[in-house]
């Protein structure tokens, strides 16, 4: 929607609240159905979302040595962001990887890498995301071996895997095999987080790359909520009773600049979600709850004026809080030039922090329900989400749509593209006040020394290893994914082996093939 029509759309809502309104039905009272207010009572009030900041570059010793500054700081949840060739399935040392070694993200290619990631971290004391979805299963593995060698029950693990593979078809593109295949490890993890892990979030259905690629807000919640929905109904189909992996299910949400239309999206992404599940599979009110992680809009940030980031970002952190978000990461100003600089990421969690404890707005349960406003935007991006899960549903559910919601967030970002350019819609720094001043960005990490480092360390742990054994367990990895055996027990086993992460995504590949994007 453009800046004109928006504004259109917010005089009309001024004193009206939207037709057919019923505060009862639609709004009830925070911490219960449907959850519009927020998912828990007290909100705030009883407990701050938790300070989640998303890091990791390089080898796993400086992403450590970052998190570790992180929680001098006050951050209260790790995440931790993989670099691609990790995403892919791929170790460090294949040729394909080569440039591509801890630039966006760590790289992870042993239980090795993974010791030295948490290295003086306890992760019994410590909730931690991880931002991976091809490679969900294989990771948590090595999070979980690591666990058992630290002596923390399984069922003290905190955290989330991402684990959403359908948005990776969809809107960012870092799938390995095949459509059903992949669905198949999503469901097998879910499983054994219910059994091994109940205080594990077995997945994180994620609108963040959908919004980030394009997508309207309206789309970002249909297309999000749609994957959900596939996603239970796997995991029904493999056999998980709905109330023991429904609770655990989380999502993760982009914040963009529009203060009052990101509130009113999550506020309308919970009473979605809560009357899909409710009214589809009789789901109890914790299974309705619509928990979710937020992260400010890296496409909105500009490497123009940078510094003009920094405002966009509390604006977007402010819309997250007001939305009723349970976990939240604030970008770096900086990261439309680079990884975000040690200054920049302690001044997005200052953000936070000033959001927090100074701004008051923690004070308050749902503070802007009611608002003629923020009511009528609600019910307008819910009526549009369902209208665009219905069409998912018609043409066979999310894993069948995947060309449609393609298409759909390609046609936003057109039009998105098309107003900044015309200058309809408004970029500070970009299309309009602009200056001449340059920014120069601080000196980032020497990637090359890295990854050299990164592939010094591989070749030696490689060398130390029983490579029988490690072929044993390679050849049971294969023969479950020819079975239908739950997969995440012979990759823990697996890994515990010194078997790297390329060699079992490869041994998976052997059973599976790999996915061929259409045209």
């Amino acid at each position: 929607m453009s800046d004109r029509r928006r504004s259109a759309a917010g005089r009309s809502a001024i004193g009206a609240l939207p037709d057919g309104f019923d505060a009862a039905r639609d709004l009830g009272a925070p911490g219960e159905y449907p959850f519009t207010r927020g998912v828990y009572r007290d909100m705030y009030r009883g407990r701050l979302w938790t300070m989640r900041q998303y890091a990791g570059f390089g080898t796993a010793e400086e992403t450590n040595q970052r998190y570790h500054f992180l929680l001098g700081k006050g951050t209260t949840g790790l995440s931790v962001a993989f670099d691609l060739p990790t995403q892919m399935g791929l170790d460090s040392d294949e040729p394909t990887a080569v440039g591509e070694v801890g630039r966006v993200g760590v790289a992870v290619d042993s239980i090795a890498d993974m010791r030295s990631l948490f290295r003086g971290i306890g992760l019994d004391q410590v909730s931690c995301s991880m931002t991976i979805n091809a490679t969900a299963a294989i990771l948590l593995a090595l999070y979980v071996a690591v666990a058992d060698e630290q002596g923390v029950p399984r069922d003290r693990l905190r955290g989330t895997v991402q684990n959403d593979v359908l948005k990776e078809y969809v809107a960012r593109g870092t799938y390995i095999y095949p459509v059903t295949p992949s669905l198949r490890l999503v469901s097998d993890l879910m499983a054994f987080c219910s059994r091994e892990l109940p205080k594990w979030n077995a997945i994180s259905v994620s609108g963040y790359h959908i919004r980030e690629a394009g997508a309207t807000a309206e789309q970002e919640v249909a297309f999000t909520l749609a994957n959900g929905l596939e996603y239970v109904n796997r995991a029904l189909a493999a056999g998980v009773a709905l109330e023991e992996f429904a609770p655990r299910i989380s999502f993760f949400f982009a914040v963009h600049n529009d203060l009052f239309e990101e509130a009113a999206k999550f506020r309308a992404a919970r009473r979605v979600w809560a009357r899909l599940l409710r009214e589809r599979f009789g789901a109890s009110d914790r299974s309705c709850r619509l928990r979710f992680h937020t992260q400010t809009g890296g496409s909105t940030l500009t490497a123009q004026q940078p510094l003009n980031n920094v405002v966009r970002v509390a604006v977007q952190a402010l819309a997250g809080v007001l939305g009723g978000t349970q976990s939240l990461h604030t970008n770096g100003y900086d990261e439309a030039l680079a990884l975000p600089s040690a200054e920049a990421a302690a001044l997005a969690l200052r953000t936070q922090q000033i959001v927090a404890h100074e701004s008051g707005v923690a004070k308050w349960t749902d503070p802007l329900g009611g608002s003629y406003l923020v009511e009528r935007l609600t019910s307008q991006v819910e009526s549009a989400a369902l209208a665009l899960i219905a069409r998912i549903e018609e043409i066979g559910g999310a894993s069948e749509a995947i060309e449609f919601m393609q298409d759909e967030i390609h046609r936003a970002a057109y039009r998105f593209q098309l107003e900044v350019e015309s200058g309809e819609r408004v970029v500070v720094g970009l299309n309009r006040f602009e200056t001449d001043e340059a920014f120069e960005p601080p000196p980032g990490p020497d990637y090359r020394k890295m990854e050299a480092r990164q592939l010094r360390a591989l070749g030696d742990f490689r060398s130390a290893r029983d490579d029988a054994a490690v072929g044993r367990e390679l050849a049971r990895v294969r023969a479950a994914a020819e079975g239908d055996a739950n997969l995440l027990p012979v990759i823990v086993g697996a890994v515990k082996a010194n078997a790297t992460l390329g060699e079992i995504s490869g041994a998976l590949r052997d059973a599976w093939g790999s996915y061929a994007a259409a045209g």
